[in-house]
């Protein structure tokens, strides 16, 4: 059974002032892992009820800043999703 997560990416401001990137050249949501406040809204069971949940949270402080800053992921329920390993590379 597939389950449908819904994400909202808050960008962090530039210091300079320039522009944000919200998507990338191919329309795909920008995110910077380091900078970008990434929120869980919540896990559906379809993409029409994470739609709605969508339109919800757009009238919502915060989430109206950013309306178009929405990803819906989908992932199998009971299947591992990290499949490898992984290293921690401490900062220089």
């Amino acid at each position: 059974m597939d389950v449908r997560l819904l994400w909202h990416v808050r960008h962090a401001r530039n210091l300079d002032g320039s522009p944000i990137q919200h998507r990338d050249e191919d329309g795909a949501l920008a995110i910077d892992e380091q900078f970008d406040d990434c929120k869980m809204l919540g896990v559906y069971a379809d993409t029409a009820s994470a739609g709605a949940a969508i339109a919800r949270a757009r009238s919502r402080p915060g989430f109206r800043d950013e309306p178009d800053c929405f990803m819906i992921d989908t992932y199998t329920v009971g299947k591992d999703q990290w499949t490898e390993g992984f290293v921690t590379t401490p900062e220089e």
